[in-house]
């Protein structure tokens, strides 16, 4: 094997706009290259450098302590797109050449960038973002988005409010105060088809990029309508905008829940105690006890190869979720490893890594991940696996899981799935299907 990548680390200054590995220069043979659409900069970059600390530690920590998978370094490199759409193209093309996938990193980037990808055939992996209906792999080939889709997150919540009976809903008024960007609308089919269906009024109030810090519209449109739940669909600046209006205009917490980006424990810590009781749906729990955390401190925090500057912000959701990302996309290359008997894999091979994801509780275990993930399995058809989430509650000081596992009412999402798919693959023709995906 040549010479190993060297990892260090870097400035922030450097971070904001160089890679965070090897330099494409430096590139060997022997390693993967795994790069990332990063966003440590503009207003989501809050929430996006505890994420990208994450994945970026999980993958130096294998190479640290394993030599890299079975063998051959992980490249892990970083293209800063700021959350910017323009930029984030502008990096997937920067990028695609030696990459077995893409991380776009927002929705926007990923709905552009999704008809790129069936030419280029490089695999998107989006983590609980992007367009719900890519969970229909027949029609959406390149795309995953595990363990849960938006559309299953909100099913999760309504599930959550109603215990498990959406009828109960009826009469009530639940408003959906959301980013107004494609990341934001992304629930409202859900929504409004849930709606019809069960009774209740649905409220959708959105948040301009430029309201995101002063939503003293939005919130004096919630004191006059007075609904019975706020869900929140924000991010970045909006979140924690959003919990200081709720906190100053006495809404109850109890009745605020957000998707799992509006569950960061950066933002919530601008108000600390007076937003105890608000909650976010998750498929992912912090467990600083962990095994794999005692493996990141020993192999990246001690040795100083980390990007994270205060060490309690490895018990943050987003943290942890950002090393079970990692681990998603480095069980889909262990598993084309294994079943194309290369160590050095492409694109097309990680494609079929990522349908064939199976981490149950025992996969879980062997990793030192047990618990931080809801356990999941994907296949031809089924690109998001739909392991479902857990509601997490603000303490005062931290979140902490507050029920037992809740999935999505597949019943009700796959139809519409099937429907959007189509009307996507429609819209786009010549759109190439796998009308061999049975399951």
């Amino acid at each position: 094997m040549k010479t190993a990548i060297k990892t260090a680390v870097l400035s922030s200054a450097l971070a904001l706009g160089v890679a965070l590995s090897a330099p494409a220069a430096m590139a060997q043979e022997d390693s993967i290259y795994i790069p990332n659409l990063s966003y440590r900069t503009g207003p989501f970059a809050a929430t996006g450098i505890p994420l990208m600390n994450g994945q970026r530690d999980y993958i130096n920590m294998l190479n640290a302590r394993d030599g890299g998978l079975n063998g051959v370094r992980l490249e892990y490199d970083e293209c800063e797109t700021g959350y910017s759409t323009e930029k984030g193209v502008e990096c997937y093309e920067k990028t695609k050449a030696r990459a077995v996938v893409t991380q776009p990193w927002s929705t926007g980037i990923t709905l552009q960038v999704l008809p790129r990808t069936n030419v280029d055939e490089i695999p998107i992996l989006a983590p609980g973002y992007g367009f719900s209906p890519m969970a229909d792999g027949k029609v959406f080939q390149w795309a995953f988005n595990p363990p849960s889709s938006y559309w299953d997150g909100a099913s999760m919540i309504l599930k959550y409010i109603s215990d498990g009976d959406l009828d109960t809903l009826s009469g009530k008024k639940i408003a959906l105060l959301h980013l107004d960007h494609p990341y934001g609308k992304e629930p409202i089919p859900l929504f409004e088809k849930m709606a019809e269906q069960h009774g209740f009024e649905f409220l959708p109030i959105p948040v301009g990029l430029s309201e995101m810090q002063n939503q003293s519209a939005q919130w004096l449109q919630i004191r006059r309508e007075r609904p019975d739940y706020v869900v929140m669909w924000g991010w970045g600046a909006m979140n924690a905008g959003a919990i200081t209006e709720a906190v100053k205009t006495k809404y109850p917490m109890d009745q605020f829940i957000g998707i799992w980006w509006s569950g960061h424990d950066g933002d919530m810590q601008t108000v600390g105690e007076e937003a105890k009781g608000y909650k976010a749906i998750s498929w992912s729990v912090p467990m600083p006890d962990a095994p794999v955390m005692a493996d990141i401190r020993e192999h990246v925090i001690e040795p100083g190869d980390s990007m994270v500057e205060d060490e309690s912000q490895l018990d943050w959701v987003f943290y942890q979720r950002g090393l079970t990302i990692s681990m998603m996309l480095v069980e889909a290359i262990r598993a084309a490893q294994d079943e194309f008997d290369t160590q050095t894999v492409d694109a097309t091979q990680v494609r079929w890594g990522l349908e064939n994801i199976n981490l149950d509780e025992a996969r879980l275990e062997e990793l030192g991940m047990s618990g931080m993930i809801v356990p999941f399995k994907t296949s031809c058809a089924d690109h998001t696996g739909h392991g479902g989430g857990w509601m997490l509650e603000w303490d005062g000081s931290k979140f902490v899981k507050v029920s037992d596992l809740i999935t999505p009412d597949r019943e009700a999402i796959a139809p519409l799935e099937a429907e959007k798919a189509q009307e996507y693959a429609e819209a786009n023709a010549p759109w190439p299907t796998n009308e061999e995906c049975s399951m």
